[in-house]
């Protein structure tokens, strides 16, 4: 229809300009949105439940104008508190729980997926506490905040017409609530990753990643699939460096696009055969010819390990090593 494409037009010029919150009334920048997402397929009943009373959350602004910038050059906060807190017993304990509950999925996903259940469960475990709690933001109502915001227009914009589309499906607004950012359920996806990855792991018919727990499994899976995960090696395994050794003559001289910061402290690939010729020892079991990378996150004397392509798979799920060290060191308390 000629009016949606006009309308799709004026919303795209509109989401592109570098409008702030106090240019445009929160009223009229969600028409532009609610214009877009009818413009691409939308239904009207859909998009009025989804916006009846819907106001900015100022909350969410705060939230979001608080997080953590980029690390400074004067250094990174050691690795082993976060680990403290997020790899504890507690964690460790509901995650062996949830592997025994989750058992007969197993063999199943992995067969199809190739991800092992204990990387799985640390991802929900680390998400959402094994689905104890999924945040409670009415997401339409976040999403639009954000964008309406404008500091990262184009993602939060992008975000609310894919959970339109994702509430389009039949569910209720009551059930699309989540974390203040627009992530939600069992694995916290942003709505326009639900609309791409999310599955259907028992064969109802639905993705529901709410409360289904083979839905869920099924969608972490899928999620690394897609991410590059490779079947049959670790993440990584820790390692002895000898004495004298200095892991600086060996750093990468690439630069990552995204999360720079992250990658610059891991070294240049070698295979396990060749840190073995320098006299660096793994702990665990890796071929000789697997490509890894040598990671000392807190420093001279502390533990290192040998991370293999599967981290940076973890590191697609979420751009820190704080995270990707504790999913996986997770997922091997999970496996004991």
């Amino acid at each position: 229809m000629p009016m949606n494409r006009l309308l799709l037009a004026l919303s795209a010029i509109a989401l592109a300009a570098p409008v702030s919150a106090q240019d445009m009334a929160f009223d009229s920048y969600l028409q532009i949105l609610m214009a877009r997402a009818r413009a691409e397929g939308v239904s009207e009943p859909t998009l009025l439940r989804m916006t009846e009373g819907l106001t900015p959350n100022q909350r969410v602004i705060e939230l979001d104008r608080s997080q953590p910038g980029t690390p400074s050059s004067s250094g990174f906060p050691k690795l082993q508190p976060y680990l403290n807190t997020h790899v504890d017993n507690n964690r460790i304990q509901g995650g062996r729980r949830a592997y025994d509950a989750t058992r007969y999925l197993h063999d199943r996903i992995e067969s199809r997926y190739g991800v092992p259940a204990p990387i799985l469960l640390a991802i929900w475990g680390h998400e959402t506490n094994y689905g104890s709690y999924k945040g409670d933001f009415d997401l339409s109502r976040s999403l639009a905040t954000l964008a309406w915001e404008g500091r990262r227009r184009d993602l939060f914009a992008d975000e609310w017409v894919a959970l339109m589309k994702v509430a389009d499906k039949g569910y209720a607004r009551s059930k699309l609530v989540g974390s203040w950012a627009g992530a939600f359920g069992n694995p916290q996806f942003l709505p326009s990753v639900y609309l791409r990855l999310a599955t259907d792991g028992d064969g109802d018919g639905r993705a529901d990643i709410f409360d289904n727990r083979a839905d869920t499994l099924a969608s972490i899976a899928r999620y690394f699939q897609d991410s590059g995960w490779r079947s049959g090696i670790p993440w990584g395994v820790q390692a002895s460096l000898p004495a004298g050794f200095n892991p600086d003559s060996y750093k990468t001289e690439l630069v990552a696009p995204v999360c720079s910061r992250v990658h610059e402290r891991h070294s240049q690939w070698k295979t396990v055969g060749e840190w073995r010729q320098l006299g660096v020892q793994p702990y665990g079991s890796l071929p000789d010819g697997t490509l890894t990378s040598l990671f000392q996150p807190d420093g001279p004397g502390t533990r290192a390990w040998l991370l293999t392509s599967n981290y940076r798979v973890i590191l697609e799920y979420n751009c820190s090593n704080y995270y990707a060290m504790s999913v996986g060191l997770l997922a091997d308390e999970i496996a004991r």
